[in-house]
């Protein structure tokens, strides 16, 4: 096992009714004025809106709002936002959403201290001050609750690009299970796999850390489990607790312990398939990937996969695996190919010039540029 460093800042409130402490909870760090980023209608629709305002009222905070952040969220948005709070004197940002909200308070926070918040991405300026976020999670997918990542895409040059600094891990983050118990199956299955994506990320890396690896197997078991259990009953709050919870620790560092920091290229090829195609869900996406991935791999090296087919799926062969992982898919309803992604055909030379920006992907396997057009094509 590799020498490793592993920290965490996030303070986590798991559970139910945890939502009425962030007044509190801000007024005890000095905040005297916050600026809420959402997304869409349904954090009225769960209640949640209502009671972050009635929290912060009692606390005698002031809220400013920005609404509208979309899935696979653009830097236009965060442009805007930016503007919003240099203007505003915010203090503070509540992300109160799903990955897309939080990646795109991240990418804000650091953005009011930026010329241009696109540097942070490519590394042309280094983020040494950030606000301070705190998050509401709706939507468990990312783990972005609880690091310091966010993916933003810049829509004018087609790049969908991720960052990390550890200024942006979220201050507090509360983690409401009831407040996923609406979402669409589809949503809760896009977000299974996100997870499982980034537990796969880190599995492959090094066979010796074996006990990050005896938490990798269960938690890539759990969250299985769990979106089986939410697809026959929505309202299985143990379900949702364990899904929620096992999301939060597939990408808070725990999961990639001693692994080198992991390979990253199915994020790498996914990332331009939804900058290309905005409206194809990340998790979806890796979901066409990964068993492609696997299957391709595992034809050169069939032993380095072995373990993931017999300790999740129970397989003794990689073959079986690939295949029990796809119809887990299909059976959630997730997308088993490029072309039911809605990609064409024409479109594959384009998302491999998108993904070859370097001469390989991959920080394990490191594909070049021809190993990466025959996946597309298997994955086709």
């Amino acid at each position: 096992m590799e020498a490793f460093a592993f920290h965490n800042p996030t303070q986590i409130l798991f559970g139910n009714a945890r939502i009425e402490e962030l007044g509190g909870i801000l007024k005890n760090d000095g905040i005297r004025k916050c600026h809420l980023i959402a997304g869409g209608g349904s954090l009225r629709e769960n209640g949640a809106y209502e009671r972050i305002q009635t929290s912060l009222k009692a606390a005698g905070i002031e809220l400013t709002e920005t609404w509208g952040v979309q899935a696979n969220p653009t830097l236009d948005k965060v442009k805007e936002i930016v503007e919003q709070l240099q203007n505003s004197g915010s203090e503070a940002i509540i992300a109160a959403g799903g990955s897309s909200v939080i990646d795109t308070a991240k990418a804000a926070a650091a953005g009011c201290f930026l010329k241009d918040p696109w540097n942070a991405f490519t590394e042309k300026e280094k983020i040494e001050k950030a606000l301070p976020i705190y998050t509401v999670l709706t939507l468990s997918a990312t783990g972005s609750e609880m690091n310091g990542n966010a993916v933003i895409t810049n829509t004018q040059s087609r790049q969908k690009w991720g960052m990390f600094s550890p200024l942006l891990y979220p201050k507090l983050s509360i983690i409401d299970p009831t407040l996923q118990s609406t979402l669409p199956f589809k949503q809760t299955a896009n977000g299974a796999m996100d997870a499982i994506a980034h537990i796969l990320e880190f599995y492959f890396a090094d066979e010796k850390a074996l006990s990050t690896l005896a938490i990798d197997d269960a938690l890539l078991r759990t969250i299985v489990e769990m979106t089986d259990r939410l697809h026959y009953n929505a309202q299985d709050i143990v379900a949702r607790g364990n899904l929620a919870w096992s999301a939060t620790l597939a990408l808070n560092g725990l999961s990639g312990v001693g692994m080198n920091g992991g390979d990253w290229g199915c994020h790498g090829i996914e990332h331009a398939f939804s900058a290309l195609h905005p409206e194809i869900a990340h998790g979806e996406g890796l979901g066409v990937i990964f068993p492609a991935w696997i299957e391709y791999l595992s034809e050169k090296t069939p032993s380095q996969f072995l373990r993931w087919a017999r300790c999740v799926w129970n397989e003794d062969t990689v073959a079986l695996a690939v295949r029990r992982f796809r119809n887990k898919l299909h059976d959630w309803g997730l997308a088993g190919s490029l072309r039911e992604l809605g990609i064409k055909q024409n479109e594959l030379s384009t998302l491999l010039d998108m993904i070859m920006i370097q001469p390989t992907i991959g920080g394990v396997f490191k594909l070049n540029k021809e190993e990466v057009r025959s996946l597309l094509m298997l994955a086709f």
